[in-house]
């Protein structure tokens, strides 16, 4: 009788390639348009990059420091997330959109963004 390994532990094989892993995690980043963000499903996808990318001896640490960081509040999160994905051999980084110029066209004066 056949078996089959679990989606789990396919999934942090697949994320062993950390290329593959920023891909993944890109993916979570990303919303299309009307979407809400799922602050539970971004922890659980930077819990599974951690667990894949992370030495099995410091993976209490990295969850740790997963869940300091997200319960943080103020523009030190985004720098505390630098940090901890570094720590994974990984980086955050901005990009151009795709559709920019449709962004840019359609945006409010800059006078009244809110960050």
């Amino acid at each position: 009788m056949p078996t089959s390994d679990s989606y789990h532990d396919y999934l942090i094989a697949r994320l062993k390639d950390s290329n593959y892993a920023a891909l993944y995690l890109e993916t979570h980043f990303e919303l299309d348009e009307g979407e809400s963000p799922d602050s539970q499903l971004l922890k659980l996808a930077l819990s599974h990059v951690a667990e894949a990318l992370g030495s099995p001896d410091k993976a209490k640490i990295y969850q740790e420091k997963l869940d300091e960081l997200l319960s943080q509040s103020g523009s030190d999160v985004i720098y505390s997330l630098g940090t901890w994905l570094q720590l994974l051999g990984l980086k955050l980084t901005v990009a151009v959109a795709d559709d920019t110029q449709e962004i840019v066209d359609n945006s409010p004066a800059t006078s009244e963004v809110l960050v």
